[in-house]
Parts: C-alpha cells; sequence; structure tokens
C-alpha cells in the first residue's frame, strides 16, 4: 500500500482510514477460545498440585487444580460453578487478567518447561458456557430486611451485590454511567472482550435478583454519602477513580487533539462504528501502563500510520506485562523509554508535535541530562494514570491516602458503617480480579457485622 507524503506541521486526525472489513479482522478476539478437545488436551497437562502455587497467586483464590480436573473429566459446569464460587467475574478475569504474571508465571511447568498451563484460556473455557446460557447457578438468599448502597456497578460493586444477594441482603446500586461493568465496559481494549461480553457477564450477575441499579447517579452530584448512611443499613464504595492526570504543560488544554486516552478508550468501547471514529496518522502515547498499551494498540488497529509510546523509566518500571509490549511492538508500535515531554507544538490550533527531554534515574530520582528530540503528531494520547475524586466523599471523615480511601483487612474505611474496594482503595492493585476479590471480602464483613448468614 502506497502511503501519501503528508506535509509536515499539518495536523491530519481522520476517520475511516480502513475498511469495515480490515477493522472486523483487527479488532477480533485476541484470544480465540479453546475448543472442546483443545480444552481436555490442555487440561491433561496440569499437574493438579497440591497446596498449588497457582491458586495461591490469584487474587481471588480460585481453585485452579480442581476446575482443571473437573474439565479434564468432562464436567464444564462444575468447573464453572468452583470458579464463580471465588470469584463472580471469573469469565472477564479469563480475558483480561495478566495471567502471565500470576496464575501461569507461578505454574509448575512455567518452571519446568517455560510453558505453563494455559489457566487463563481454560477458566474462559468454564465460564463462557455458563455465561452463555443466561441460566446462573445460584439462587438468591431468603430476604433478610437488611439493605446495603453500592457505589459504582464495577467489577468490585458488582461482586458485592452479587454475595449480598446470595447471603439475603438487598442491595441497590448507584452507577454514574449509563451501564453496567465500569472499566470493563468502558476501558478495556475492544479486542480483549468482543460481542458485548462486559455487558453480558453483568447482566448474569445481576440475574440472581435482590439488586437495583439507579443509572446516571453521581456520588457528589446527584448522591450524597450522609443519605446513603442514613437511609441504608450499610454503605460499600466502588467508584474507581473519577479524574485522570494532567501533564502540567502549557497549552495542554488548548490545543486540539491532546485527549485522555480513558476517555478516547471509552468512546472505541462505545463506538457502533469503528471507521466513524477519528484517529491521528502520527499518533504519541504517553505512559507505561496497560491504559497506554491499549490505547497504543488501537491506534494503530484504527489505521494510524506511526503510533509511538514514551515512557520516562525503563521497561522494567512498566506497569505493563512484558506480555503487553510484545503485543504493542509487534502491531507496529514503537516504544521509546528513558524520556519525558517537556513542550507541546501546534498549527492552527491542532496539535503538530511533542518535544521530549532524556531522562536517567540518579539515586533513585528521575533526572534529565539535557538533551531533547521532537516527534511528529497529529494526537497525543495522555495515559499517566487517574486520581480519585476526594470531592464526592462531601468531606465525610473517611481516612485517605494519595486521594484514596484507606481500608483494612475486611475492606472496612474508618467511617462506621462503610466498606470501600477497587481502584479506589489505597494500595489496590487496579486489577479486575483484585477489585472482585474487595467487594467479595468485603459483603462478608458486612453481612457478618449485620448479623446475617454468610455470603
Amino acid at each position: 500500500m502506497t502511503i501519501a507524503a503528508h506535509p509536515p506541521g499539518i495536523s491530519d486526525v481522520a476517520p475511516g482510514r480502513l475498511d469495515a472489513a480490515t477493522l472486523k479482522a483487527n479488532f477480533a478476539d485476541l484470544h480465540p477460545p479453546l475448543r472442546r478437545h483443545e480444552a481436555q488436551v490442555e487440561a491433561e497437562r496440569c499437574y493438579f498440585c497440591f497446596d498449588a502455587p497457582c491458586q495461591s497467586a490469584c487474587p481471588t483464590s480460585i481453585d485452579i487444580p480442581l476446575f482443571i480436573r473437573q474439565i479434564a473429566a468432562g464436567n464444564r459446569e462444575g468447573a464453572a460453578k468452583t470458579i464463580f464460587d471465588a470469584n463472580i467475574m471469573g469469565g472477564m478475569c479469563a480475558r483480561v487478567c495478566p495471567t502471565e504474571t500470576l496464575c501461569e508465571e507461578a505454574c509448575v511447568r512455567e518452571a519446568a518447561e517455560g510453558k505453563p498451563v494455559a489457566i487463563g484460556l481454560l477458566q474462559r473455557y468454564a465460564t463462557d458456557a455458563i455465561i452463555d446460557s443466561g441460566k446462573s447457578p445460584y439462587t438468591r438468599g431468603a430476604p433478610t430486611g437488611k439493605r446495603v448502597a453500592i457505589v459504582g456497578a464495577g467489577p468490585a460493586g458488582l461482586a458485592c451485590a452479587h454475595a449480598l444477594a446470595v447471603a439475603g441482603a438487598e442491595s441497590t446500586i448507584f452507577e454514574a454511567r449509563d451501564k453496567p461493568g465500569g472499566l470493563n465496559e468502558y476501558g478495556v481494549a475492544a479486542y480483549k472482550t468482543v460481542d458485548g461480553f462486559a455487558a453480558k457477564e453483568a447482566a448474569f450477575i445481576l440475574s440472581i435478583g435482590g439488586v437495583k441499579v439507579h443509572y446516571g447517579a453521581a456520588l457528589g452530584t446527584d448522591i450524597r454519602l450522609d443519605d446513603l448512611r442514613r437511609d441504608y443499613d450499610a454503605v460499600f464504595l466502588g467508584l474507581g477513580l473519577g479524574a485522570t492526570n494532567k501533564l502540567g504543560l502549557p497549552r495542554e488544554d488548548e490545543l486540539e487533539n491532546v485527549i485522555d486516552a480513558v476517555d478516547y478508550i471509552a468512546r472505541l468501547r462505545q463506538a457502533k462504528n469503528l471507521a466513524a471514529l477519528p484517529v491521528g496518522r502520527r499518533v504519541v502515547v504517553i505512559g507505561g501502563g496497560m491504559t497506554a498499551i491499549d490505547v497504543a494498540v488501537q491506534s494503530k488497529k484504527l489505521g494510524a500510520h506511526s503510533v509511538t509510546m514514551v515512557y520516562r523509566r525503563g521497561p522494567e518500571q512498566m506497569k505493563a506485562s512484558r506480555f503487553e509490549r510484545e503485543l504493542a511492538q509487534t502491531n507496529g508500535v514503537v516504544i521509546r523509554c528513558w524520556a519525558r515531554p517537556v513542550s507541546l507544538e501546534g498549527h492552527a490550533g491542532a496539535l503538530s508535535g511533542v518535544v521530549f527531554e532524556d531522562t536517567h534515574e540518579h539515586e533513585g530520582v528521575l533526572a534529565s541530562p539535557g538533551s531533547v528530540f521532537r516527534v511528529e503528531a497529529d494526537m497525543l494520547f495522555t495515559a499517566i494514570g487517574q486520581r480519585g475524586t476526594s470531592e464526592a466523599l462531601g468531606g465525610a471523615q473517611i481516612e485517605l491516602k494519595n486521594d484514596r480511601i484507606v481500608v483494612d483487612a475486611e475492606r472496612r474505611t474508618t467511617l462506621k458503617g462503610v466498606w470501600a474496594g477497587g481502584d479506589c482503595v489505597f494500595g489496590g492493585k487496579d486489577l479486575t480480579v483484585s477489585a472482585v476479590e474487595d467487594g467479595k471480602q468485603a459483603a462478608r464483613s458486612i453481612v457478618a457485622t449485620l448479623g446475617v448468614a454468610s455470603a
């Protein structure tokens, strides 16, 4: 394919860079599901270890040897139930968890052969059949009369609501957006969760009953924490991180096409027609985490001619796993480390380039030798982390650290009757699987505190 020359300094952001067939292929399932025979063969590779290291490495402590043994025995539904008992979002976690740094990295076969059992794919094989059927293996517990308010319909909130429903407590979820799922619905790369799976899984979780959801209800704007504490027996905060960090550079808010990566991914995920989504010909991404990888790869898949991802430190400090970095590189993304942005350039009000300075680490502190370089860019995505929105708490006496909520092992906050989990808590892992565990543990604590049957 011949690419026409483009005048330097002139912005080139446009939709429809690729035809529909190419876009469909580009955004196909990253890991196609295992067929029955493939699942059987893979399951039989497992040693079914006693005190299995893979189970210890799983934040939700799924009994991995048991569910794989059930697959090997042809009991797919039993395997799914084993997974869901520990992680009600086992279907999504099978798609988005960094298994290469969790359960699969701990696999005995990884240590012995460099090829772990494909735990993530086996987990997906087990859970997909149940979710596709639309029939939950769980029933709502006998009503206890206890009512819990949940802020946020993301992984933490949904997991908490489901566990409470099993225990017979009624919950009401207040969600700021118009769909459930949180970042699973709005923030994960589209090629990781195809065919509306996030919505399908949320519907599966909510099908147990005993859970009401109010959409368009944001804490601090539409609802107040004081009111929730007054009207409900307990409150769980799973509100995520509502604000994104800025570069702090001049013209950042003035130039066109300097875009928050989280917002762009949300637009992409909700787009009915990817060909209508504008993307730059020359894209620059600043950041080293999963969001940076996701927006960089998807920009390339949308038809960007060049995508350069720049991170201020080395690859070993990146939050994105080695697998994700390799995924970006094999999709044509150039990753440059040890550089940070110092200025933005523009032409006629639109971005035209980013100037970086080289960096290095001196006694643990990031420093610059003074050398600079310029990268032409039509579109710049910032993916340098999110922060909490403590103002939404309305001045409540909840201990915060680094703008995140401090909780104990039971996910209790310092405010009586209020629990929290997910990305909004201090010390969290910013992973779906960790958020699910927070919701599950908080529900157990709430149930014990309210004096109802165990969740």
